[in-house]
């Protein structure tokens, strides 16, 4: 998704915590565009009648606001997906309660590949570190990709296996880049 595009997805996520707030306004309204356009009455319910959020939709977004975002999209190895798009997996969108934003780093056509989640300690032994290499290695080289939310530990120690392997490897973040 280019910058331009990916604004005022950006706006209601930060706005909405994105989630289920988020997935029920795209619901209700259809499309993000939608919601921006939706009266005042219609959107104070969604904000438990709290204007502050609800003046900030009406505004709309300001680009500026995002600047962290746009240059972590300037990156081509980084992509935004929405759920509304044709790259978004579809047996994720299947799962009670999919993430409406995917933040992804990495080959987004992996999304749709036969993929091993991989996650653990933060702080694994050099046992456990060695393990996780060595499960993803096996893995990979079976054709599977190794996704993960890209935290440090036992997530870092799979996505090194993979590329060792002459696999490729994904991450993905539905909460943002903080």
């Amino acid at each position: 998704m280019r910058f331009e595009d990916a604004v005022p997805w950006l706006h209601l996520h930060r706005l909405t915590g994105g989630g289920a707030s988020l997935r029920h306004l795209l619901e209700q309204f259809g499309s993000v565009e939608a919601i921006h356009a939706a009266p005042r009455a219609e959107l104070l319910p969604y904000f438990d009648g709290d204007q502050t959020p609800v003046d900030a939709v009406l505004a709309g977004p300001d680009a500026g606001q995002f600047e962290a975002e746009r240059v972590w999209l300037d990156d081509p190895s980084n992509h935004l997906v929405a759920i509304t798009d044709p790259a978004y997996p579809s047996l994720l969108r299947e799962i009670p309660g999919p993430p409406p934003l995917l933040f992804v780093r990495g080959a987004a056509a992996l999304l749709s590949a036969p993929q091993l989640a991989v996650v653990g300690s933060r702080n694994p032994s050099h046992g456990g570190c060695d393990n996780a290499r060595a499960f993803s290695e096996q893995l990979t080289r079976a054709g599977l990709v190794v996704t993960s939310g890209l935290a440090l530990g036992i997530d870092a120690c799979a996505h090194a296996a993979a590329p060792e392997a002459g696999s490729q490897t994904i991450a993905v973040a539905a909460t943002g880049l903080d």
